[in-house]
């Protein structure tokens, strides 16, 4: 887990690329506090911070360079088969000087080509200076965990780990994009598309590759997708599933310094940890497991987390905080974001890394992902049951929905009838008549809303909105690239780096996600139940009070009885601001009357005022 930039200058001597790539690289030391590299040749120039995890010897330093110099590497990230590869490399003839991954990937890239990044297994961004062709290759990972930023000015082009260092270049021209912003602060989107709160910085999408030539012509091209994965051809899915994440878990723990669990008392997380246990008892491991977790008053899951340490022995480190405290933080964190955050759940994710960098833990595991392939939101229960109607599977969609009421409660016929409505919708959604009704729609009800500016609200063009899937598997790949996952990962990702440790997300092993794609809808949700396959996979593997669980929290906060008390002065401070009144976007005194409302228990607005106080702190920066 590291940082890098690179910059491209773009035909004339000037600008100096030794002092912008300097500039760039200083911004980011929190990605990689033990080692630093450049590299520089004609108009291409690199910049890299080292964290080191694999092979903790100089032989890892970064920029990485053949023999004969002719190719360069800036690699951030994990390549959990680097074992694997490197046997078949060395097969063909490789030879190796240092134990880690980095230059796996090098000599990957050298008898692969650009073909070499589906062979891999992992987390990654990287960049690749090939002078043999006078090209730049890179690629981004299959889900986007390891961030890059592209940005094409007058004078370079620039990839960074950060979007801090664009800024920090000296070169960035632009200013807020106000279209992202306006679908952030009306419709609570966030990294839904390539664009970023900056006007000219885009995400490298994830599983894509590019190139980049010396002229500054970038293309791209995906390396992988979900719709091509086969349908399943084994006999016992559950079992499958086993024994894949176990392997999962397993290359995921592959560490030259000490990993850690974030458990949450959910199914996600407990499956990993009772894994990560049964490795290290297996491998004969030293040292305790350590486990860290924060746990709100209102959302005990305490019952769960000590059934886990007393099957797992792990040691539990419990994170103590207050809404005052996570409130102070906000500026901090939204400095290492570089963009608003999604709610207040991200300040925990930071104290929770703190806490975890302060016991000497620099890999840690985490459950993201789970949710998203495996159907772990209550609303793909919907989705599925659209999807049984539209294959004409009236009887048993109105099964599955009775077995979903006895244990959550509802009316299995005002549930039903909503499907119907649903799959209807999907159906007019062809007809030009209706999208255009639909889009004239979304429109009246942006401009009803009464906190922001009709300016703001006219920032929105229908060519922005993503609409959604009601298919299963089309609805979660919708929350894998578009929402939510991406928001989560970017998260994770800048938590967990502003602390300098490494989060790795063994649900998102592009095998498991593979299998779970190529199962029927049915061994995601069955009956009351969702992430079916992980529930039957993890039968004996688990406390069977987790497994059973029906409900779902992570690592929740009661934000709206935060801002209804504690923080409610700091929040009616925030609106009181010259910086508020100027800004130009708000109804001020309107959001001042919802507040006064959500202090006095009428109404929650948390996520709204919250969404208001953090873009906030962000443009002030």
């Amino acid at each position: 887990m590291c940082g890098f930039v690179v910059a491209l200058r773009l035909g004339a001597e000037e600008p100096d690329l030794r002092s912008i790539v300097g500039r760039m690289v200083n911004v980011i030391h929190h990605r990689g506090p033990d080692d630093e590299g450049t590299y520089f040749f004609g108009d291409v120039g690199m910049g890299f911070r080292r964290l080191s995890i694999l092979d903790m010897s100089p032989l890892g330093h970064q920029p990485m360079l053949t023999d004969d110099g002719q190719v360069a590497l800036v690699f951030n990230g994990e390549i959990y088969n680097y074992v694997e590869l490197r046997a078949e490399l060395e097969a063909l003839g490789h030879r190796f000087k240092s134990s880690g991954d980095t230059e796996v990937l090098l000599h990957a890239y050298l008898e692969w080509g650009t073909d070499c990044v589906s062979r891999l297994n992992g987390m990654w961004a990287f960049v690749i200076h090939d002078r043999r062709n006078g090209k730049l290759f890179g690629s981004r990972d299959r889900f986007g965990i390891k961030p890059l930023y592209r940005y094409t000015g007058k004078a370079c082009v620039i990839l960074a780990s950060e979007i801090k260092s664009i800024r920090a270049s000296g070169l960035y021209q632009g200013g807020t994009n106000w279209p992202v912003a306006a679908r952030y602060l009306l419709e609570e989107r966030l990294d839904d598309t390539p664009g970023t709160f900056y006007t000219g910085i885009e995400q490298v999408e994830p599983a894509t590759a590019f190139e980049l030539t010396l002229d500054g012509r970038f293309r791209q091209w995906p390396f992988w997708s979900l719709e091509d994965v086969p349908a399943f051809s084994g006999n016992n899915p559950a079992h499958e599933f086993a024994a894949l994440f176990e392997d999962a878990v397993r290359v995921h723990m592959r560490s030259d310094v000490p990993v850690g669990v974030h458990l949450s008392g959910g199914l996600d997380s407990t499956s990993i940890i009772c894994a990560s246990a049964r490795l290290r008892g297996a491998a004969g491991a030293t040292g305790p497991l350590m486990a860290f977790s924060y746990i709100a008053p209102e959302f005990d899951e305490s019952k769960y987390i000590a059934e886990t340490i007393e099957q797992t022995g792990a040691t539990l480190l419990r994170l103590a905080t207050s809404p005052e405290r996570l409130w102070s933080l906000l500026n901090e964190v939204l400095r290492f974001q570089d963009e608003p955050i999604y709610s207040m759940m991200p300040l925990v994710g930071y104290e929770l890394m703190r806490l975890t960098a302060d016991h000497g833990v620099k890999v840690i595991l985490n459950g993201q992902g789970a949710d998203e392939t495996l159907g772990g939101y209550p609303t793909y229960f919907g989705d599925y049951w659209c999807d049984m109607l539209s294959s004409g599977g009236i009887a048993a969609t109105w099964r599955e929905i009775g077995a979903f009421v006895a244990a959550h409660g509802g009316t299995r016929p005002g549930i039903f009838l909503r499907q119907v409505r649903r799959v209807a919708q999907s159906r007019l959604g062809a007809v030009t008549a209706y999208r255009t009704l639909a889009r004239w729609n979304r429109r009246r009800q942006r401009l009803k809303n009464r906190w922001y500016s009709r300016h703001l609200t006219e920032q929105i063009t229908e060519e922005n909105h993503i609409g959604g899937d009601i298919r299963l598997n089309g609805a979660l790949v919708h929350s894998i690239y578009r929402t939510p996952l991406p928001r989560i990962l970017r998260v994770e990702d800048r938590n967990a780096m502003a602390h300098s440790i490494e989060s790795r997300l063994p649900f998102l092993d592009y095998r498991l996600v593979e299998l779970a794609f190529a199962l029927p809808g049915d061994w995601r949700m069955r009956g009351p139940w969702n992430k079916y396959v992980l529930r039957e996979a993890m039968r004996g593997r688990i406390p069977e009070s987790v497994r059973g669980r029906v409900d779902k929290m992570g690592f929740p906060v009661p934000a709206g009885n935060w801002i209804a008390g504690a923080l409610y002065e700091p929040m009616l401070d925030i609106l009181n601001s010259r910086q508020v009144r100027e800004r130009g976007i708000y109804n001020v005194d309107t959001i001042q009357l919802d507040l006064e409302r959500h202090h006095n228990l009428e109404v929650d607005m948390s996520w709204d005022l919250f969404n208001v106080a953090q873009f906030e702190a962000w443009a002030a920066q």
